[in-house]
């Protein structure tokens, strides 16, 4: 996580030495990382059998919990939104976005590449390759630190709606769960799509059913987030793609945020991915605690 966050910041030291030359290619190496990174994601998921499986079983529970959850955390984002810019911008398509997951998905459930990626670390080098891309055209841009200076302090409160409106939405979906208690709900939703530590954590303290619908949620969120994150800025406002990525914003999801959102709010965003990420084993484990 940090070492990926270093790489971002060594490519915003570039960008910023070489601030003199335009570089404009750079947004198109960008967009091209994005694609292999979900296309690589969705070879993950394709090829994953535990989730596969849970799709046929739990996994309308999962994705219930999904959207209940991000409903609520991009609808609280839009209300800071909206108190602090009273704004949107427009959106950008993403049917390309979503066509490399679908593909990807569909290569890894019927095994149509040999080479099996999912034991590879190419989906880490794509990653850090993605950032350092990222840090590259932070730096390079001459408006970006007047851009920083300009946010609303306004602003650190982000993460807090983020935690309230995913809690919220979770209980209220618990209503409409009736075999599952709300403690449950919100111990899945306070993975904030950390679904490796969330879900090792709810599997030791409540089973592996529960444990694997958490694993199945917070992935979900991860993707509904990269796939539908210009969707939610036109909808819900620049601060929704953020909120809906949860604890993913400072790694994984940031590159899109910064596509989507605009880079003058990747420091919002990495800050929100911290203070998030810090919360999960302790809301988690809360929450667990409880029958």
């Amino acid at each position: 996580m940090f070492t990926i966050i270093g790489i971002m910041f060594a490519g915003m030291l570039l960008g910023f030495l070489l601030r003199k030359q335009r570089l404009s290619w750079i947004h198109k190496v960008i967009t091209v990382f994005i694609w292999l990174l979900l296309f690589l994601l969705g070879i993950d998921v394709g090829g994953n059998q535990e989730i596969i499986n849970g799709l046929h079983t739990i996994g309308l529970e999962a994705i219930t919990l999904t959207l209940a959850a991000v409903l609520g955390s991009v609808t609280a984002a839009w209300a800071l939104w909206y108190m602090v810019y009273k704004r949107n911008r427009s959106m950008k398509g993403s049917l390309i976005i979503i066509s490399f997951f679908v593909i990807g998905t569909l290569c890894g459930a019927y095994h149509l590449i040999p080479y099996d990626f999912t034991q590879s670390n190419l989906s880490y080098y794509a990653l850090c390759a993605l950032m350092f891309s990222v840090g590259i055209s932070v730096g390079n841009d001459p408006q970006t630190l007047r851009n920083f200076r300009s946010l609303n302090p306004r602003l650190i409160f982000l993460p807090v709606m983020t935690i309230l409106g995913t809690l919220a939405g979770c209980a209220v979906i618990s209503l409409f769960l009736s075999h599952r208690s709300l403690s449950d709900c919100l111990a899945v939703g306070s993975g904030f799509g950390y679904y490796s530590l969330s879900s090792i954590f709810i599997t030791e303290y409540k089973g592996a059913e529960l444990g694997t619908i958490a694993l199945l949620s917070n992935i979900s969120r991860e993707i509904i987030t990269l796939l539908f994150a210009p969707l939610l800025v036109r909808w819900f406002g620049n601060l929704a793609p953020i909120s809906s990525g949860g604890a993913t914003t400072m790694d994984t999801t940031l590159p899109i945020i910064t596509r989507t959102a605009g880079e003058s709010f990747v420091v919002v965003s990495i800050f929100h991915g911290f203070v998030v990420d810090f919360s999960v084993p302790f809301l988690v484990t809360l929450f667990c605690s409880f029958p």
